[in-house]
Formats: structure tokens, sequence, C-alpha cells
């Protein structure tokens, strides 16, 4: 399939004009005074159907093969028609089909080497015969190979363009499902937090109907504990409302999820690793509120987990700071290893797109970037998420 030719600008066809014009004139400029002085009506016919030409060559992309067959041949004994029938020939290399080019090549040489042979009134000797043959037939070739080669770059171009688009639809439709993947594991997480406040408050309802041995502080307590986490099992159902779950109920109920308060036995996981781990917490884990801590403590799980997966020897550095009045700030930085070139924006992978999805359903925002040697992942999250 021929790859299409693409749209010509306003300098585009200002040039291809001007060059048009020039081939006719060197063509023509020869024959012009012959023609008036001893053949006029040869003349206004020549300039005829050099214009015809110069016209129909707009149609060149529409009805190749007809244009530059016609043109070529009035090329033939009606020089003023060069140029059209140059850039017609051009046009038709372009699509690159040999039983196109072959004929109308054929049919442009045999008109000229007519003219050459029977109809140049200069009278030339033999020798320039066989010069203006060998000319003839080198700019036929020329124009076919450059054709041909404009051709070629064309479909290239293509083929690129679409490969780059291919890959483009590509990862767009895997960053896509990592979100749907990421938010189908958040609603699962909240929906089994949202269980275990539900489970506690049918205990300590049940215990109330009961039992009868209770003093008025023991059920005014219990009555606490239940309003509490009512509560809190609100809270917790107006963020799962928001996300969508796949699948529901396909699976066991699981334990409450790690909140912040599980960091400090995330870092200890990671030092009995092996990484190098400096961790400064300006904030108390245990005092993050339940709705970002668990965000944060994934936030920190991915982190630790790239950097140990892209920089395995590295000294890592985790800093948890912030408060209810500046929301919570999480950074992990870790410099490069050695021999890996820094850039401005570093290729995201799928965990990083799950943990922007995760961010932003908290309210938060996510930022990764290299700087100078070091890469570095931030997230800040609101505190009353």
């Amino acid at each position: 399939m021929t790859t299409p030719a693409p749209p010509i600008s306003r300098w585009g066809y200002t040039w291809r004009i001007g060059l048009v014009m020039l081939i006719s004139a060197i063509a023509w400029s020869p024959l012009v005074e012959y023609q008036w002085e001893q053949a006029r009506w040869w003349f206004w016919l020549d300039l005829l159907l050099g214009a015809a030409s110069f016209v129909a060559v707009f149609w060149r992309r529409r009805f190749p093969v007809a244009v530059a067959l016609s043109t070529n041949l009035v090329a033939g004994f009606f020089l003023s028609a060069g140029g059209p029938a140059t850039l017609a020939l051009f046009s038709l290399s372009t699509r690159r089909r040999w039983r196109e080019i072959l004929p109308v090549s054929a049919a442009s040489a045999l008109s000229g080497g007519g003219f050459i042979l029977f109809g140049d009134p200069s009278g030339q000797g033999r020798e320039l015969i066989l010069v203006d043959l060998a000319l003839l037939t080198t700019i036929i070739a020329i124009t076919v190979g450059w054709g041909m080669f404009v051709g070629s770059r064309r479909e290239l171009l293509a083929t690129l363009r679409d490969r780059a688009e291919t890959a483009e639809s590509e990862q767009a439709a895997r960053v896509a499902q990592a979100r749907i993947a990421e938010r189908a594991r958040i609603a699962r997480e909240m929906h089994d937090v949202l269980a275990h406040r539900i489970s506690i408050v049918t205990m300590h309802a049940g215990a109330l109907s009961y039992r009868d041995d209770l003093s008025a502080d023991e059920v005014k307590a219990t009555a606490a504990t239940i309003e509490q986490s009512s509560r809190l099992a609100l809270v917790e159902l107006r963020e799962v409302l928001g996300v969508l779950r796949e699948d529901a109920g396909d699976a066991e109920p699981e334990p409450p999820q790690p909140t912040a308060a599980a960091i400090p036995d995330l870092l200890g996981h990671f030092r009995g690793t092996g990484m190098n781990l400096v961790a400064e917490l300006l904030v108390d884990p245990s005092a993050v509120p339940g709705g970002i801590g668990r965000t944060a403590y994934r936030v920190v799980q991915e982190g630790l987990t790239n950097a140990a997966k892209h920089a395995p020897y590295a000294r890592v550095h985790l800093a948890v700071s912030g408060g209810p009045e500046d929301g919570l700030v999480i950074e992990v930085s870790n410099p490069l290893p050695a021999g890996q070139a820094p850039s401005s924006l570093p290729p995201s992978g799928l965990g990083l797109v799950g943990l922007a999805e995760r961010a932003e359903l908290a309210g938060g925002r996510l930022h990764h970037a290299t700087l100078s040697d070091h890469h570095v992942l931030r997230v800040w999250l609101p505190w009353n998420a």
C-alpha cells in the first residue's frame, strides 16, 4: 500500500511553482527564437500546451499516471511543458510502483528522443544528438531515482510514526490497567477495614444485648466504643464508595491493612534485608489518621522497594514530616547507581502509577524526579484525609 503524500504547505507550493517555471524556461529557451521567427504557430501552441500542462500538474496526486503520461508526451515536442512533466514524473516515482514508472519513463524517453532525432530544427551533428539523448536519459533516471528515494523516506517516516503511536497507545493501556488494578486493590483494602470496623460494632452491640451484669460505666464505655467505631465505619464507607471494586465478595475477609503505625516495623524489615537506610520520622506514625495512614504505609513500602530494586547498594534516605496544619510529607531519596546518567524525569514504572492513583484518591499529590545525582520521590497527603 502506497504511503499517502503529506499535505503541501504554502511555501511548498511556492518553491515547486518556481522550480517548474525555471525548468520550463531552461528547456524552452534554445527553441523560442526559432519558433518566433520561423514558425510562430508553433510558439503559440507550445505556450498554450505548456500552460495547460502547468495547470494539469496540480491534479498529479489524484490522477498520477494520466497526468504524468500526458505531460511527458507533450513535453517531447513542446518544451515549455518540460517543468510540469518533470514534476509529474517525480511525483509518480514517489509511489514506487514500477508498473507505473516504467511505461511513463519509456514514453518520456521516446517522445523526447523522437524530437531530438526528427523534430529539432537546429540540425545538430550526430555527436551532439548522442549527447542530447544521453542527457535526456540521465535527466529521466535522476528524476525517477530521486522520486523513489523521497517515496521511500516518506514510507519510513510513516512507519516510524505508526510505531511511535502504537507504543504510546500500548503504554497508555498499561497505565490504565495499572490504575484500575490499583483502584481495585485500594477498594479491597478499604472493604476489609470497613468489615473489621463493623465486626467490632456487632461484637460490642451483642455484648450489650446479653450481658446484664455490666455496670453503668461499662455500658457507657461500650456505647462509646460502638459510637466511635460506627463513625469511623461511615468515614471509610464514603471512601470505598468512591473507588471501583472488582469482583466484590470473591475473597475471604482479611485482617485490617497496615497503617502508618506499622511503618517502624516496615523499616526494620528493609534493614533486615541489608538496606542501608537512614530514616527521619519527624511525625509519630501512630498519630497519623487512619484515612491517610494506609496510603502513607504503601508509599513508604513502594518507595523503599523501588530504591532496593534500582539502587540496591546505595544509602536510602526516608523522611516523614508534617502535621495537621501542613499535611503529611513523605520523601524517599537515593543516589543513582554508578554509570547511570541523570535525567530530568526518569521513566515511571507501573508501581509509581499505582502510587500516584492512590495519592490522588486520598486528595494528595505525588512528584518524582532526578535532581543532580539523586532520585527523589515526594508525596504529600492532607492530614484529614
